[in-house]
């Protein structure tokens, strides 16, 4: 009996916020291996605010998805039929073909995970690309030094739960996190390692940066964009470093967004603001497994998920991440 697969596919391009028109629920019959394939039914996969540029059919670093064809990302699960030699049958491997309740591919693109250092979900966030993002932003592209105040937007998300944290063990002797809402701003004190939290919803980012931050900053995160680029950029000190991961606030603009009214005065601050791709930095993973698991083991990195339960609803997770529904990781269960 041939194997049924159900996979989301994106059905039509976004103009601004996506819908959940856009996408649909497919279902397809699983094919034959190949030698060296490997055949993956998903445990776990992965929603992230990159994937809506991928929707828009534009030039990038990275292909836009194809309209009709199954959506891809980062995934988990457990191999169920293997013919390769290096990936057995019952192995627990991440990979790139999520969106899908069953994966084919190569042995070579899939990669074991050992579950003995924390729950296979966990490689899709702290111990994922997502927590490595953290660790390059603040050690290669914008490194902390003893004593530097850390600001850090999107605080309460995938990356900047761990960013929050990760600043306070690499010497910050401040570490400031924006946030939507009250509660959340709460749970960066509490949970995540923020000595003060910022509700960007409440008032001016600048204003609450200035009393957060009278002397100013040393090192920004940078998962917004917008006003909150604006009032880091105003509030860096001599020397002060930004790192752009991630600019939220404009991933469903129509038209093109202004830059920084203030960017040249990075020169006068001698300062710098650096791009990172994570793809560029993947060479850190076992150095950023190693101290990670560790840390998670000794309850001294705290991490949460946001979980979503099927891969239908993964579209309606998709979309309650880009609003800011999720505190830490946002997955989708299947």
């Amino acid at each position: 009996m041939s194997l049924v697969n159900r996979e989301i596919r994106l059905a039509a391009r976004p103009v601004g916020e996506p819908v959940l028109s856009d996408f649909e629920l497919a279902r397809t019959e699983v094919p034959d291996l190949a030698d060296g394939q490997i055949l993956v039914r998903n445990t776990w996969m992965s929603v992230d605010p990159y994937m809506r540029g991928r929707m828009d059919d534009a030039e990038s670093y990275i292909p836009p998805f194809e309209l009709g064809a199954p959506m891809d990302g980062a995934a988990v699960g457990e191999v169920v039929a293997s013919r390769s030699a290096d990936v057995p049958i019952g192995a627990t491997v991440v990979h790139f073909l999520g969106w899908r309740e069953y994966a084919i591919m190569d042995a070579a693109a899939a990669t074991v995970a050992d579950t003995t250092l924390a729950p296979a979900q966990a490689y899709l966030g702290a111990l994922g690309t997502t927590g490595l993002t953290a660790y390059a932003a603040l050690t290669e592209i914008a490194p902390v030094r003893e004593g530097d105040v850390v600001f850090v937007s999107a605080a309460a998300g995938a990356v900047g739960t761990v960013a929050g944290q990760l600043a306070r063990k690499l010497g910050a002797s401040r570490v400031i996190g924006s946030a939507g809402g009250p509660e959340k701003t709460a749970k960066l004190v509490s949970s995540f390692g923020y000595d003060a939290a910022i509700d960007y919803r409440a008032g001016s980012v600048a204003a609450q940066l200035a009393e957060a931050a009278p002397d100013g900053i040393d090192v920004y995160v940078d998962n917004v964009g917008g006003d909150h680029l604006v009032a880091a950029i105003d509030a860096l000190r001599e020397g002060g470093r930004i790192a752009m991961v991630g600019a939220i606030s404009a991933y469903n603009a129509t038209e093109p967004v202004p830059g920084p009214h203030n960017l040249f005065s990075l020169a006068a601050k001698n300062a710098t603001l650096r791009g990172i791709l994570i793809s560029s930095y993947l060479h850190l993973f076992p150095e950023w497994i190693g101290k990670a698991a560790s840390w998670l083991a000794d309850g001294s990195l705290h991490t949460e998920e946001t979980v979503v339960e099927g891969l239908a609803e993964a579209p309606e997770a998709f979309l309650a991440m880009m609003r800011g529904a999720n505190t830490g990781k946002m997955l989708v269960k299947l």
